[in-house]
């Protein structure tokens, strides 16, 4: 039974249900049913298609290229350690050296080829193809903008950047947006009042709709969608509340899908736009100088079987309504509910019906980073939750493809690899003080430190390799010099930052396990500064293992230049987080040129957003444009 304004009664709400009272200006209903998928049981419609040995073989190298210095490494510690035979603490030191080694070998690898293909290979095969003349869009594509307790000016900000580019494309008219609101009914209200006031002054269609019921986060958000107006659209892009699109990247994605009518998803990898503060500053450049090899060379060996992060992709509207309807599981949390790293597991049910997903790199892809070390880590406690969940979803989903299988393995073990570096080095410094070993015995040897080196920080020299063979790419990064110095503090922060996210992780890791599941609320995507207390209460674990960490080092004899890049990350965790959360020093960090990165379209191209002064709760407020477009 419902009440008269449309909202069942409390006694009759889903649990975990948050209910406020619905808005909308939508068009008509166009109904597509999602019907919610049966993991017991693989799909028995699923076409059968070759394999691609060429896919296969790449896949292979890789793993190649990750096993043998892997392997080389373990022939190192093997003839340091275990010449007289190998004793339980030792096993249990490889047990956890080798497959550590073998994950930063796995991703110095996978880098190696993107540079490969990027300076030899010229890209081909990662970026998405370029529009005919000619060739008119002809289906229909909802651009899906998922908001919850967001700064709702910034979101009609940054759609107003993508609604202009669309007007500049042939076949922008086919595109409509949706805002997808599961706000609180305080920021509701500003969304309604924001919302009406702007919505005449776009060219095209833009929607926007606060569901009353908020079941499910985003994927319900997403589906809910779907089950009442996906009927009506070909295809969908999804984005993030942060995330920034031109129109023709959207328009390239949508004709990509029309000539490939087995394609279900492409996922674009998107770089960061908009920091204001050191770290975000500092991340942005990361992102854009480091991620592309990395990227390209994922996409080079994914293929067909490529993965989702939930925004920035384009979807085939049928083919997801027909694969990811998401049961919510049984138990408790981390295992039971819903599923919230949905994004991964779409793309293995989307494969798991023969679909293709697909991921192509775009340089007009953008999305926003955390403004501080500690917003970072509330954003990477939901992740951790959500990847751990898919640990027992790899037996209980029957029919996945064995790539995609391998990926949500590895998205999970991501989160495990914090706790083992934490293992091991208590292990070592444990072995050393019980007097099971001397420090000297199970301490890299100098080829086993140079090798581990290259592995770590080749992938940023290759990075400046490609970006300084391009005299537009160098320029975009302020020129070889300013680049290196960026090069070279990036190296020291990400030293300092290292342990401090493996305890942090760890710590995360531990609580999801107990049963302490993240909540659903909107992102903290705006700071400056935090005060030096807070910071030393956030990081108390980290100083007190610092310390620790230091006593048994003192104690065993191990000498303090191989556990000073760990202890010096953790007691000066707090001192970092408080330092790179400041606005004022990402300013003088932008007008020194450090940490600069290529412009994003919309202030290359003389392209400036409609403006539009909106009155919100009587005040008259300006929407705000990312990358400080003032």
């Amino acid at each position: 039974m419902k009440g008269r304004d449309g909202i069942r009664p409390a006694h009759e709400q889903p649990q975990g249900a948050t209910v406020t009272q619905a808005f909308e200006q939508v068009p008509a209903e166009m109904p597509l049913a999602m019907p919610v998928q049966d993991f017991s049981s693989a799909p028995d419609d699923v076409p059968v298609r070759a394999r691609n040995i060429d896919l296969w073989a790449r896949r292979l190298l890789v793993v190649l290229l990750a096993v043998l210095p892997a392997s080389m490494a373990a022939h190192e510690m093997r003839l340091s350690i275990g010449l007289d035979g190998i004793s339980l603490w030792e096993g249990i030191y490889l047990a956890l050296f080798i497959p550590l080694f073998a994950w930063i070998a796995f991703g110095f690898a996978t880098s190696f080829i993107g540079f490969l293909l990027l300076t030899i290979g010229r890209g081909r095969g990662v970026q998405p193809r370029a529009l005919r003349p000619g060739d008119p869009l002809r289906g229909r594509t909802a651009i899906l903008l998922p908001v919850c307790n967001e700064d709702f000016l910034g979101v009609l900000g940054r759609l107003s950047i993508m609604e202009r580019s669309l007007t500049q494309v042939m076949g922008g008219e086919r595109f409509e947006f949706f805002i997808l609101s599961d706000s609180n009914a305080e920021n509701g209200e500003v969304e309604r009042q924001a919302y009406q006031a702007i919505r005449h002054s776009f060219s095209r269609a833009v929607h926007y709709r606060r569901r009353a019921l908020n079941i499910g986060r985003k994927p319900g958000n997403i589906a809910e969608w779907v089950q009442r107006f996906g009927g009506g659209y070909d295809y969908m892009i999804v984005l993030d509340a942060d995330s920034v699109m031109s129109g023709q990247t959207m328009a390239r994605l949508a004709a990509d899908m029309e000539r490939h009518p087995h394609l279900g998803l492409i996922q674009t990898v998107p770089t960061v736009v908009g920091a204001s503060t050191l770290f975000a500053r500092w991340q942005q450049f990361a992102s854009r100088l480091f991620g592309p090899i990395s990227a390209a060379g994922m996409i080079w060996w994914a293929g067909s079987e490529g993965m989702f992060w939930g925004h920035n992709a384009i979807l085939r509207v049928r083919a997801f309504a027909q694969s990811c309807g998401l049961p919510e599981l049984p138990g408790r949390a981390p295992f039971g509910g819903h599923i919230m790293s949905h994004d991964m597991i779409e793309a293995a049910l989307l494969r798991r019906r023969g679909w293709d997903v697909h991921m192509v790199t775009a340089d007009d892809s953008f999305e926003e980073f955390p403004p501080s070390l500690p917003d970072l880590a509330t954003r990477d406690r939901r992740w951790c939750q959500g990847n751990i969940q898919h640990v027992p979803l790899l037996a209980r989903i029957k029919g996945l493809h064995p790539v995609s299988r391998f990926q949500l393995f590895v998205g999970a073990s991501a989160y495990c690899t914090s706790p083992l570096w934490l293992a091991l080095i208590l292990v070592v410094l444990g072995g050393a003080v019980a007097g099971l070993w001397p420090a000297s015995a199970v301490l890299p040897s100098g080829g086993l430190l140079a090798l581990t080196a290259v592995l770590l920080f080749g992938p940023k020299l290759l990075s400046m390799i490609w970006a300084l063979a391009d005299p537009a790419r160098r320029i975009g990064f302020g020129g070889a010099a300013r680049m290196s110095r960026g090069v070279a503090l990036d190296i020291v922060l990400s030293i300092l930052m290292a342990p401090v996210a493996m305890l942090t992780q760890t710590i995360n890791l531990f609580g999801i396990l107990m049963g302490r599941k993240s909540a659903w609320n909107g992102q903290t995507r705006d700071r400056d500064g935090m005060a030096i207390g807070t910071a030393v209460w956030l990081f108390k674990w980290h100083v007190l293992l610092g310390v620790g960490l230091t006593f048994l080092a003192v104690r065993s004899g191990t000498p303090l230049g191989w556990v000073l890049p760990v202890v010096a990350g953790l007691v000066l965790a707090p001192l970092l987080a408080a330092v790179t959360a400041r606005k004022d020093l990402g300013g003088k960090a932008d007008r020194q040129g450090l940490f600069q990165v290529p412009e994003p379209w919309w202030r290359t191209q003389s392209y400036r957003p409609l403006r539009y002064r909106l009155s919100v709760n009587g005040k008259l407020i300006t929407p705000t444009w990312p990358a400080n477009d003032g």
